[in-house]
């Protein structure tokens, strides 16, 4: 087996891969649901894990709601959504940094490797999700939900604005952090390098089957291509 290339750009998605928010956005989308329309949805039973928000959004509506939401009944969702997790996840008792997470994001930095985040939340949760853990200080741009509903163009995008801070960069030199099947899948759909870890609800041997490039128990310890 030839030896990995060290990754030029980390790209890294949020829930359950750094975070864990202990439900903040399950309970931020229902308080959005129940304060518009006096419904408490559950998105857990209207979305899977790996999937962006408005695909989550518009699932849950349209399970909960009868019918497809319009462009402003999102907007709305989105609204009290994130107002409602800025708050939550400040108090939310089950909130964690991930075993290894600013270690790796430390040694990733001293190794002059471009950090950012690829994640299906908007941008707005993506980002409010990270601060309790003081871990916005480590990702220079990103990619979110809210700059596309489909995962692996979500991605492809990502990688296009890596490529205006590195010239000449190539999805190859892009490794992808995720802790599902849906992030590699849409890691080796936008032709870069998949990294599972199995902090989430999919085991090691879950990712490997999944295609991941590489697969990790954990963040601890040394990572791919260092």
């Amino acid at each position: 087996m030839s030896p990995t290339t060290k990754p030029v750009v980390v790209l890294f998605d949020v829930d359950e891969t750094l975070v864990h928010t202990g439900g903040a956005g399950a309970r931020s989308w229902k308080a959005a649901f129940d304060k518009l329309y006096g419904i408490p949805a559950d998105i857990g039973q209207h979305s899977s894990a790996g999937e962006t928000d408005p695909q989550v959004a518009k699932a849950t509506f349209r399970d909960v709601i009868g019918r497809d939401p319009s462009d402003s009944e999102l907007d709305a969702l989105y609204v009290q959504y994130l107002r409602h997790l800025a708050d939550d996840i400040l108090v939310s008792e089950g909130y964690r940094v991930l075993p290894g997470v600013a270690e790796c994001l430390v040694a990733l930095g001293d190794a002059a490797v471009v950090l950012g985040l690829v994640s299906g939340a908007m941008e707005g949760a993506a980002r409010t999700k990270l601060i309790p853990g003081d871990l916005n200080r480590f990702f220079i741009f990103g990619a979110y939900g809210s700059d596309s509903p489909d995962r692996t163009e979500l991605t492809g995008i990502a990688i296009e604005k890596a490529s205006r801070l590195h010239v000449g960069l190539t999805p190859a030199q892009v490794f992808v952090v995720g802790d599902t099947p849906h992030d590699i899948e849409a890691t080796r759909g936008a032709g870069a390098v998949s990294v599972g870890v199995a902090t989430g609800h999919y085991s090691v041997d879950q990712l490997g089957a999944a295609g991941a490039d590489h697969v990790l128990g954990s963040l601890s310890g040394t990572f791919p291509g260092l």
